[in-house]
């Protein structure tokens, strides 16, 4: 069985350093200004990014939300070096895995994932996570890669091969079952760019 977390973990500490300028980076720094756009029309205090990379949305979130908690997860270390660099203390970050979230549950007004879910093995049991460590009434934002059909799915045929643990690029019906039987409720889907989606979702 393809170990996708170690190799999500090797890529991005190899990609790390240029993340931020050069082609590896381009399609998230692309979703942020989306992300960021929606966060205008929700109530925070406490931020948890997951899979928050070399902490560049944070660090754009704190620029506009001075007064908020923030928090970084990621399974690279690299990627936290760099965070932390950029960070200076701002952010609470925490090496770790989506799926075994080690924080506590009913513990953020927000919880964002930008361009890292199709790396997610057990997306199911990450969705679990993200809901558990939600408070009730409050939101969680992915925004990730999309294709259209049949291009999704020629690409899902060669994405095992990826050594970059890639998992699978998931269609809008998809991502909202994921979200539903999570018990998320409130699912609002969008397209973004060409080549993403942002979805809004409530803990019940």
């Amino acid at each position: 069985m393809t170990d996708y977390k170690n190799l999500s973990k090797s890529a991005f500490n190899v990609q790390a350093n240029t993340y931020d300028v050069d082609k590896t980076g381009k399609h998230a720094r692309g979703q942020y200004k989306y992300v960021l756009n929606e966060l205008q029309q929700l109530d925070f205090q406490k931020i948890l990014d997951v899979g928050c990379g070399t902490g560049e949305i944070l660090k754009s979130i704190k620029e506009r939300y001075s007064f908020v908690q923030l928090y970084g997860l990621d399974i690279s270390e690299e990627m936290l070096k760099q965070a932390n660099d950029k960070l200076k203390g701002t952010a609470t970050l925490i090496l770790g895995d989506a799926e075994n979230i080690t924080l506590e549950t009913n513990s953020f007004d927000l919880l964002l994932c930008t361009d890292s879910f199709h790396h997610y093995p057990n997306p199911q049991q990450a969705i679990s996570e993200f809901y558990r460590v939600l408070k009730h009434g409050k939101f969680l934002l992915i925004a990730d890669y999309w294709k259209p059909f049949p291009i999704r799915q020629i690409m899902n045929l060669f994405i095992s091969y990826s050594n970059e643990g890639d998992v699978k690029i998931y269609s809008k019906k998809e991502i909202i079952e994921f979200l539903k039987q999570g018990g998320f409720q409130e699912i609002i889907y969008k397209k973004i760019q060409n080549s993403g989606y942002l979805v809004i979702a409530k803990k019940a």
